[in-house]
């Protein structure tokens, strides 16, 4: 329960940084977001609806979309983000900070990246193409940041023939910044293998298989010096999964030995959500 309280907080302050982004940066120098949240500030824009709701509204069938493709626990996630960002939506003032687009542009893809990369990072999504390129995502292994860059080719066109083309090239500049900080913030699709070397291997694979549902190898080695038999574990997991990993190890053999490599590709089964 504490970790699942720490993920939600974590998700609520980076919802409304995400605010912050829109609200101060994006909205009052008519620079779009991406995905669906782009094409509600369109609607923002030529109709007199509030981008926040119009943010959860067309979030909807994508919800239900990603509760059959990625789990209840993400979407609960996930429309817990988007309600708070239609909420504080509403209260934060549209209020620009200043008029150069260039700064709006790179600041407001500062401050989206981070919270973006952030609620990922705490299992959730901020609705839109992010449940679209995760589900993608599991069948291809691509930087999340990347993908959404691709998705986002529609609404930048829209954002051209309606604000110009000048607005559309800076909100290129605020993707592209966005999709650079989700994959610095957010490395699930980062590889990592570990050798974990332990007199007590077997007791650390019935505690791993059960929480990480990752396969892993094993095989008997001895000591060179103590000739003591011992169990070596080998497996691959996702960069965000290690300080989870090295605490479960810790708890059954704090003086077990681990390598920690990175991995530049996965061929084969690995399950990738």
């Amino acid at each position: 329960m504490f970790r699942v309280g720490i993920q939600l907080l974590i998700i609520f302050l980076s919802s409304i940084l995400l605010c912050v982004a829109y609200n101060i940066f994006l909205i009052p120098n008519q620079i779009l977001s991406g995905g669906v949240t782009g094409i509600a500030m369109i609607l923002g824009h030529v109709f007199p609806l509030n981008t926040g709701t119009m943010i959860f509204l067309l979030n909807l069938p994508i919800f239900i979309l990603g509760y059959f493709k990625l789990g209840k626990k993400f979407i609960f996630y996930s429309i817990f983000s988007v309600a708070i960002t239609t909420i504080f939506m509403q209260y934060i003032p549209v209020y620009s900070i200043t008029s150069n687009l260039l700064l709006a542009s790179v600041f407001g893809g500062v401050l989206g990246g981070t919270a973006v990369g952030l609620i990922f990072r705490s299992s959730g999504s901020t609705g839109g193409f992010d449940i679209i390129s995760l589900i993608i995502r599991k069948k291809r292994d691509i930087p999340v940041g990347a993908l959404g860059f691709l998705l986002n080719g529609a609404v930048i066109t829209i954002s051209g023939f309606i604000f110009g083309w000048e607005k559309a090239l800076y909100t290129i500049i605020f993707i592209y910044a966005t999709g650079r900080l989700i994959d610095l913030v957010h490395t699930s699709q980062l590889k990592l293998t570990l050798t974990i070397i332990s007199s007590k291997a077997d007791n650390i694979k019935q505690e791993l298989l059960p929480h990480l549902k990752r396969g892993m190898t094993i095989w008997e080695a001895k000591g060179a010096f103590t000739q003591e038999k011992k169990g070596v574990i080998m497996m691959v997991i996702t960069r965000y999964e290690l300080s989870d990993v090295k605490e479960f190890i810790r708890k059954i053999d704090p003086n077990a030995f681990i390598n920690i490599t990175q991995t530049v590709e996965v061929v084969g089964v690995f399950r990738r959500e």
